[in-house]
């Protein structure tokens, strides 16, 4: 949300500096603030040694900035729209600059982010994602935050939401600039002010089909819409309505997205940036044209594909059961692609420059 954010964080800007210290010390010291329900999730300042690279790639899809009145439209400068329409997708990229440079979603909007290197479950927290929350400057010293589902996928099609948790109660809609007690949530992006990410553990959804949490290359942040009407909640994974300030008739509507940190990169696999390391597969030509062909040879058997933009946006997929595939890439505009070929056994990734 945060609109006339632009004009109470002028007047807030000093308080929040001061609270912005504040905050890390009711961390550690005051676990009477609710913190101690989910006292394992701790905070992950933007400038921490354990952040290893940042997302570099984002698309977003716009919610609404009234989920209960989709005609209701915000006007800022020459753009009118009943969208959200605040920062740009590249301001959720890269190491998270002031905090105003965010993408807003708007009520159940999402954002999908892409990296360079793909995310994998190792020790403690293995990603990050931030948003531009911030301490309130009046009592009882909570937190004024917008929050957000997460889900992870290893080929940009199948994804899988962790488990949220909101125990905040539900009966009384939290106001446009109302407070939350983080303590209260668990495993929901937008839980820590700014500058702070919330950490998210693979471990978490390491029984999951479909994913494989040692190989995770797309992030989704979907907003929580904060609506307590049932007609247009968003629910936790315990049937609980998530309560978050609402309406936020502004074209900040919704979570603002401001990056997404990766903790633990998997960095030599089957899923190299050049698949003919393993030596079982070999893509032609390269660069494409009109047809890219892949060739699988020895025992392994390929199951899939998937062809992606920069963006992460899907291109091509298909099932394929056999050792040949041949794509139509004779409509893809040129421009460099990701290639993700799926076989029994491996994933292989490979940069495939397509000229026409």
């Amino acid at each position: 949300m945060r609109a006339d954010r632009l004009n109470i964080y002028t007047e807030m800007k000093t308080g929040y500096n001061i609270f912005n210290l504040f905050v890390l010390l009711m961390y550690l010291f005051l676990p009477e603030t609710g913190f101690s329900q989910f006292s394992n999730e701790e905070p992950i300042h933007k400038d921490s040694v354990i952040i290893k690279a940042w997302a570099t790639r984002c698309t977003v899809n716009r919610g609404y900035i009234n989920i209960e009145d989709t005609t209701f439209t915000y006007t800022q400068g020459d753009t009118t729209s009943n969208r959200a329409f605040f920062g740009e997708p590249d301001n959720a990229t890269g190491y998270p600059q002031g905090d105003m440079d965010v993408v807003s979603l708007g009520d159940g909007g999402s954002a999908v982010l892409g990296f360079d290197k793909p995310i994998k479950n190792g020790d403690g927290p293995d990603f990050a994602v931030f948003e531009n929350g911030f301490v309130s400057s009046q009592p009882p010293f909570q937190y004024f935050l917008e929050l957000a589902f997460v889900e992870v996928s290893t080929d940009g099609v199948r994804y899988v939401r962790f488990p949220a948790v909101s125990l905040t109660q539900d009966t009384l809609q939290i106001g446009t600039f109302g407070q939350i007690d983080p303590g209260k949530l668990h495993n929901l992006a937008g839980k820590f002010p700014f500058n702070y990410g919330t950490p998210f553990d693979l471990e978490d959804i390491a029984d999951s089909t479909g994913i494989n949490t040692d190989s995770i290359n797309f992030v989704r942040v979907v907003d929580v819409t904060g609506d307590i009407n049932p007609l247009y909640a968003s629910y936790d994974s315990q049937g609980n309505k998530i309560n978050d300030p609402w309406p936020s008739p502004f074209w900040t509507g919704g979570f603002d997205l401001n990056a997404v940190a990766v903790i633990n990169v998997l960095e030599n696999t089957g899923y190299a940036d050049e698949c003919q390391q393993r030596g079982n597969v070999k893509i032609s030509p390269n660069p494409a044209d009109l047809f890219l062909k892949i060739k699988i040879s020895g025992n392994a058997k390929m199951e899939g594909y998937v062809l992606t933009d920069i963006s992460g946006q899907i291109i091509l997929q298909n099932s394929v059961k056999g050792n040949i595939a041949v794509l139509n890439t004779g409509s893809c505009p040129q421009g460099l692609y990701f290639l993700k070929i799926f076989t029994e056994e491996d994933i292989f990734s490979k940069k495939v420059l397509i000229k026409h």
